[in-house]
This record gives C-alpha cells, structure tokens and sequence, in this order.
C-alpha cells in the first residue's frame, strides 16, 4: 500500500486529496474509500495508506481503501 498526507478534506461534499509520499500529484478519495467509515476523524496532516485505483465513472484516479495510521 501507498502511503501520504492528508492534504484537503471538504466534510460537506464528502471528499479530499492525498498528497502521496512518492512525489506523485495528489489524488482524489470518496468518503466511501475510507476503512471503517472515518472519515469524520481524517484532518489535514494526518499520514494515510491507500490503495491507488481509477474512478469507474471518469477513469480518473483516486485513492481506495484509506486507512489512517
């Protein structure tokens, strides 16, 4: 698993971005991508894994499975 920042959560639409530590532009995540639904508990700054993958809908990337550490 990738890891990364949290770089921007927006609670009220639900999403954010992680900065990850590979250098890579920041990449999208669904609250629906975050384990155990906690994605009320990520703020800016905290270290995440994740699972790269690519949005269904868009074929844009974004990030799956994150996991706050």
């Amino acid at each position: 698993m990738a890891q990364g920042t949290i770089a921007r959560v927006i609670n009220d639409r639900g999403f954010g971005f992680i900065k990850p530590d590979d250098g890579r532009e920041d990449i999208f995540f669904h609250h629906s991508s975050v384990a155990d639904g906690g994605f009320d508990s990520l703020r800016e700054g905290q270290t995440v894994e994740f699972e790269a993958g690519r949005d269904p809908r868009s074929n844009k990337s974004r990030a799956e499975n994150v996991l706050p550490l």
